[in-house]
């Protein structure tokens, strides 16, 4: 079977997903497609709008035949890490290919920018412009337009689409990348638009502002309209960051700045910044504008958040910075062909294969994605506060026939 990999996040899963997915397939002529997915926290330092297992089976029931989920340590990530972690995850899942959104939508312009990039005078352009202030996706950017037809880095798509062709190059792993460029809906865009396909910025906005997902679903599948219905009767909402901001709150005014400066991500002195706008703000919304600066943008110190309100210390991320291979695959669900995949190249997996959590591994490689499942139901009204952080031991991965 002929596998072909794509990274995920599903926040939720939205027409312009399922177009990725279907012409994706088409265009590598994959028998088995394959997602790495997020877990309960994103690359952009945000909690899912829904649970990882809801978000599994909006995947499965809209093309995609494997979910496996893409661990703490790499999902809350700047885009290389992120990008490294999940390469990594496909490559052990033997995929032939990896198909990726973007702005751009072709996959030269991609591979001469790791090219350029790879040698050693960007390398000094881009510390130069980071010197000035500049964040890194602005400052590798700027460094870019220097060359011929060249991508841009300011598009979000753009960025993770370099660092994942950088992944497959760096890694040695033969894995053939392709792009489907990203059509209609912008990744910013906040507003829902005529045609069908709507960003999920746009999508989530209104999730979180009306009292029904009526207004959503001709931009989503019949699946996700349905899920999404059954996950407000289970759990009364969706998640967002507001709802953990006193969570967050709370762990700021306890703590001194050096402990905080032992959290992942704190460095450079914003301990202090961070520390002064939680005794001043009432709003997440309203603290993260205290917070900003030009050298650190709203989606890094989001992520710094995630690592404060999870309490993720540095030396507990610092083994998985450099990746050789995942700590684990672990499996979320599968159809019937993904089911048959697995059990063709399960032999040839090199890391532990995580279909049912033991205590050595909830103990050792899994901890931090067990306690980020904890802190995610923290928002959640007892007793399904306490039901949702036992479903990592309780919830078997979803199989669909």
């Amino acid at each position: 079977m002929k596998a072909t990999g794509i990274i995920v996040e599903y926040n939720p899963f939205h027409n312009g997903h399922d177009f990725h997915v279907h012409e994706s397939k088409k265009q590598t002529e994959a028998d088995c497609m394959i997602g790495v997915m997020s877990g309960h926290f994103l690359q952009r330092g945000e909690p899912a709008l829904l649970s990882k297992w809801y978000r599994t089976e909006m995947a499965l029931r809209s093309g995609v035949d494997l979910i496996v989920e893409l661990p703490y340590v790499y999902a809350t990530q700047q885009a290389d890490t992120f990008a490294a972690g999940a390469v990594a995850i496909l490559n052990q899942l033997q995929v032939e290919s990896i198909c990726f959104g973007s702005e751009d939508g072709r996959i030269e312009p991609f591979q001469r920018a790791v090219q350029f990039t790879d040698s050693s005078q960007p390398s000094e352009h881009v510390k130069s412009l980071l010197k000035e202030g500049y964040s890194y996706p602005k400052a590798l950017s700027l460094a870019l337009q220097t060359t011929e037809d060249s991508i841009d880095l300011s598009q979000p798509n753009n960025i993770l689409g370099y660092a994942y062709v950088k992944a497959i190059i760096d890694q040695h792993t033969g894995i053939t990348p392709h792009t489907i460029k990203r059509t209609q809906a912008h990744y910013h865009d906040v507003e829902l638009p005529t045609t069908p396909i709507a960003s999920a910025t746009s999508i989530r906005k209104s999730l979180h502002t009306q009292s029904s997902i009526e207004e959503i679903s001709p931009y989503v599948p019949a699946a996700t309209t349905r899920l999404l219905e059954d996950y407000i009767t289970t759990y009364g909402g969706f998640h967002d960051w507001e709802q953990y901001f006193p969570l967050l709150k709370y762990k700021l005014l306890t703590m001194t700045p050096s402990q905080l400066a032992d959290i992942y991500e704190i460095e450079e002195g914003i301990e202090y910044r961070l520390l002064d706008a939680s005794k001043r703000a009432s709003t997440f919304a309203e603290f993260m504008s205290l917070v900003k600066t030009k050298r650190y943008t709203w989606t890094r110190i989001q992520r710094m958040c995630v690592h404060i309100l999870t309490h993720t210390m540095k030396e507990e991320m610092k083994p998985f910075l450099h990746v050789d291979a995942p700590p684990y695959v672990r499996v979320l669900g599968m159809t019937k062909k993904g089911q048959e995949y697995l059990r063709l190249i399960k032999k040839k997996i090199e890391v532990p294969l995580v279909t049912k959590i033991s205590k050595k591994q909830a103990d050792t490689i899994l901890r931090l994605d067990l306690k980020a499942t904890y802190v995610y139901g923290m928002s959640l009204p007892e007793p399904l506060r306490s039901q949702f952080s036992m479903q990592d031991f309780t919830t078997p991965p979803i199989i669909l026939s």
